[in-house]
This record gives C-alpha cells, sequence and structure tokens, in this order.
C-alpha cells in the first residue's frame, strides 16, 4: 500500500486553516478526545498518515505542518520555539479545541514539552517521541544542518532520500513514495530559505536559549511518556529515561528495531503503546 492510501476507509479532511500569518495544512480525522499531532525539523505530516487510521479509531486526530515547514507559509525570519508555540495555541483556538492530547516528534517533542509547561490548563496527556531539546550535540547538530539544507537547496532524489536514511534504523525503510512526497514539498518555491530560518535551532546560542531545562520539564503537569528508540541517531536511550525522569509525571518507554521515526519503522507497537497510553482500557 501507499502512503495516503493507507488510511484506507478512514474517513479525514485537509484543509488550510488561517493562524496568524500562517497558512496552515491540518489533516483532521476521526472523533472524540482530540490527539494533535507534531512532526520534526524539516518534517510534515506525512510523517504519521500511516498512524493516523489507528489512532483515529479512538481520538479526533489533528497533524498538521509547522510554520514554515511542509505545505504551511514557508519562513521568512528565523522561528524559535516560542514561535512554534505560539502558532499551536492559535491553531487550537481557531480550532475550537480545550484541552488535548499531545503527540509530538523530535521539534514536535520539543514545542509540545514547553507547551505543555506554559500552558498546562491545555494538556491532558502528552506523548514524547524521540523528543529534542534536552541535548546540544555539536556532531548531530552539524549532520542535521548539512542533510536538511542540502535537500532543501537540491532536492534531487540522492538528497533527499540520503536526509531521509539518516532518521532510520534501516535504510530500506526509506520508500520511493516517501522521498517523493518529500522532495516535492522541498521543491516548493522559497523552501531553501525557509529551511534556512527553520534551522536557526542547530545553531549553538541559539539553541541554548530554547533548550528544555530541568525547570521547564518540572513545570509539566500533563501525565507524559517519553518514547525512545535503540537506535535514534539524535542520542542514546539514557537521554530519553533522563528526561522522563525529570517530569514529574513522566513514563518512559523504548522502541526497538527504529531509529528516530518509530511511529514509521515499528507502527503497529508504537499505534498500541500511545492508544494504551492516551486511552488505557478501563479508564474513567
Amino acid at each position: 500500500m501507499t502512503l495516503w492510501t493507507d488510511l484506507g476507509s478512514t474517513p479525514f479532511t485537509v484543509r488550510r486553516v488561517r493562524v496568524g500569518d500562517w497558512s496552515t495544512r491540518v489533516l483532521e480525522a476521526g472523533a472524540g478526545t482530540p490527539l494533535v499531532i507534531m512532526h520534526g525539523t524539516g518534517g510534515h505530516l506525512e510523517a504519521f498518515v500511516r498512524n493516523v487510521p489507528a489512532l483515529a479509531e479512538r481520538f479526533r486526530v489533528i497533524a498538521y505542518d509547522f510554520p514554515g515547514h511542509g505545505r504551511t507559509t514557508p519562513a521568512t525570519r528565523d522561528l524559535e520555539i516560542a514561535d512554534y508555540q505560539e502558532h499551536l495555541l492559535g491553531l487550537l483556538d481557531e480550532l475550537g479545541l480545550g484541552r488535548v492530547h499531545l503527540s509530538g516528534e523530535s521539534l514536535g517533542g520539543w514545542v509540545a514539552a514547553g507547551f505543555a509547561a506554559a500552558h498546562p490548563e491545555r494538556v491532558d496527556r502528552m506523548v514524547l517521541n524521540t523528543p529534542g531539546g534536552s541535548m546540544a550535540t555539536p556532531e548531530v547538530m552539524d549532520r542535521i544542518r548539512t542533510l536538511s539544507q542540502g535537500a532543501a537547496d537540491d532536492p534531487s532524489p540522492e538528497r533527499i532520500r540520503a536526509r531521509l536514511e539518516w532518521l532510520m534504523a534501516d535504510p530500506a525503510s526509506v520508500t520511493d513514495e516517501l522521498v517523493a512526497v518529500r522532495r516535492a514539498i522541498y521543491a516548493q518555491p522559497g523552501f531553501a530559505r525557509s529551511m534556512r530560518h527553520i534551522l536557526c535551532l542547530q545553531d549553538p546560542e541559539v539553541r541554548r536559549r530554547n533548550m528544555l531545562t530541568p525547570e521547564i520539564l518540572s513545570r509539566i503537569e500533563a501525565r507524559t511518556l517519553v518514547i525512545w528508540t535503540s537506535h535514534d541517531p539524535s542520542g542514546p536511550p539514557d537521554a530519553g529515561a533522563e528526561m522522563a525522569g525529570r517530569i514529574p509525571k513522566g513514563e518512559f518507554r523504548l522502541i526497538d528495531g527504529a531509529g528516530h521515526w518509530p511511529q514509521w519503522e515499528q507502527r503497529a507497537e508504537f499505534d498500541r503503546t500511545v492508544r494504551e497510553f492516551l486511552a488505557p482500557e478501563g479508564a474513567a
């Protein structure tokens, strides 16, 4: 099956929602408690399309493209964590959503954690999936910057595939269709410039002032699951366990056989883990 046909018989909509300056691409499916899903740096909502059917059986799933990412308006200035949090708050308000579950991968987890600390009244439970924001490893930051900007400047199949393969435990997980989807996004007018603004968080000074400090993590009231993997290129499982330990109601789960995208490489286990954590059987 291909990426979008993996949605199968699940009814869904894709539309644009205006949030301040941002014409935001939003996918919605399912009903029930809202579950807002956020992707990583240079990513787009297709990173989670294959997870939507299982999650939409229990939740109203909302996946969207961050400012400057995907098919949302390209960025013309540097975007820091506060900008993404402001956009998320505006999106929730535009959609008429009060208290929601959050699930964020990489940059998405970074944004989600900071948002939950700043707006505890808006977050019920939260899943941080290989989240960023707790480490500033120069080699990793340089690799992200080099691969991402190179792919945006020259969105050839080879450069796009190299960027995606960096995310995976098994390079064969990168399908031709995923390469084609990202290539079309990166080839959009203005996207190479947008990528430069997105990547400001890979600059050591900018990153330092945006980090998820122990004090920020200690203010998170939501019950939180931190998911890490056996082959995450951004850091070892201990980094995820440490983050979970700093969150008052934090829990940790290791998924084997995956890199930075466990939702893609170990889809069934990821979907089951998220469903059971956010809506445990027998919960009131």
